[in-house]
């Protein structure tokens, strides 16, 4: 299907699922009750697992098959962001020009950045990209907020306000980002029983971006130029020795990889109209790194089952405090239930990073490959464990060595 084999095209229909149906699978526990705070089903947070994986996947084409490690790719999230809102300001509030200039000036900012970055290689690569990443967060926050031109409007952020041209805004054109009328922020609730479902606009928009962006990633690392990429990561010496060039391949998936970045910080301002300096800081472009490690490097899937873990805790377990903590162990004798918030209660609300920190210890130790690896094991025994039931049903023996 699509040009794909079996096992890519199951692997595509998979992530289908799992994107059309995440208002369900996010919401396991009814409202109301006291597990109801590990839901993740609302619009907010299922838009961030979307385009924080599509921004993963952008950074896995250029770290997964080539190895150059980037500090600096939260750069073009950031310029994704500032173009689509300036597009909002100028012309209108549809989203579909927004996209599309983000893209495009993501682009040729990574070109210019890339063509110089790859000079160099290893350590050396990645501290390049910090420097562009670091000066760009520079130029948003200052430099270019001067009331003289002022393109980003500093700490404040970039939005929209009333007095701008929207020269294409119709009059009845809805006064926030929408597709040809239909508003990203529209919203119809499922109530079935206890539980509560919302199905979002602007949600759906980018699941459906997000299978668009995946199915490209899988012909790029099924295609010809993905397995030059590849010969990068394994030797890149050897393959000049050879005389081949490799710097047209590895500039032209940097350059792939910063329009992802480009397109998730699009979508990012498509959802909420304001762009701010801090989603170029080098934090954000970490974060995207670990996203990548933790679901898997060099894998179709990973980075965006990464991005959904890191988006996960970064959501949901900040959210916890003292309070849900003595709700949830109220049973307890009142020494003991003091003690266990006591015990438990730097690990959540602000102290999910240090949860986030041990998770990843124990997944780099003991799953070098990530989320992926360890769903592989767990299939791996899965089918073992059927083999040999059986084996045991059919009466085979195996014979002896």
């Amino acid at each position: 299907m699509l040009g794909l084999n079996k096992k890519d095209t199951s692997l595509l229909i998979i992530v289908g699922i799992l994107t059309m149906l995440a208002p369900f699978i996010l919401n396991p526990f009814p409202e109301g009750s006291a597990m109801a705070q590990f839901n993740a089903g609302y619009p907010d947070l299922m838009q961030r697992f979307v385009i924080f994986g599509i921004f993963a996947i952008g950074f896995n084409i250029l770290f997964g098959l080539t190895g150059y490690l980037s500090f600096g790719h939260a750069a073009f999230l950031g310029v994704g962001s500032y173009s689509a809102v300036w597009m909002f300001k100028l012309l209108s509030y549809n989203i579909i020009p927004a996209i599309a200039l983000s893209v495009v000036v993501a682009g040729v900012f990574s070109l210019l950045i890339g063509f110089v970055s790859l000079r160099r290689s290893g350590i050396y690569f990645s501290i390049l990209t910090l420097a562009f990443a670091q000066m760009s967060f520079a130029l948003a926050y200052s430099v270019l907020s001067n009331p003289k031109f002022n393109l980003t409007n500093g700490e404040t952020g970039l939005q929209v306000y009333a007095d701008d041209p929207q020269i294409l805004q119709g009059a009845n054109s809805p006064d926030l980002p929408h597709l040809f009328g239909l508003p990203m922020r529209a919203t119809y609730t499922l109530d079935v029983g206890a539980w509560s479902f919302d199905f979002n606009a602007g949600y759906y928009l980018c699941a459906v971006i997000l299978m668009v962006v995946f199915y490209l990633s899988i012909r790029i690392f099924r295609s010809p130029f993905g397995m030059m990429l590849r010969a990068v990561k394994s030797n890149q010496q050897r393959m000049n020795y050879t005389g081949l060039n490799s710097k047209p391949y590895t500039l032209a998936a940097f350059v792939i990889s910063g329009m992802y970045a480009g397109l998730a910080g699009g979508l990012m301002a498509a959802m909420d109209p304001l762009a701010g300096a801090e989603r170029m800081q080098w934090t954000a472009s970490g974060e995207v790194v670990l996203m990548t490690i933790l679901g898997g490097t060099g894998t179709l899937i990973g980075p965006v089952l990464g991005a959904g873990f890191i988006k996960y805790f970064e959501n949901i377990f900040s959210k916890i405090n003292d309070n849900v903590l003595h709700s949830w162990f109220a049973f307890l004798p009142d020494g003991l239930e003091d003690a266990v918030v006591f015990l438990i209660h730097p690990f959540i609300g602000k102290g999910w990073h240090l949860t986030l920190g041990i998770l990843f210890m124990l997944v780099v130790i003991y799953l070098p490959g990530g989320l992926v690896e360890g769903g592989q094991r767990l299939l791996n025994r899965l089918k073992r464990k059927k083999s040999k039931s059986d084996d045991a049903t059919s009466g085979k023996t195996e014979p002896a060595e």
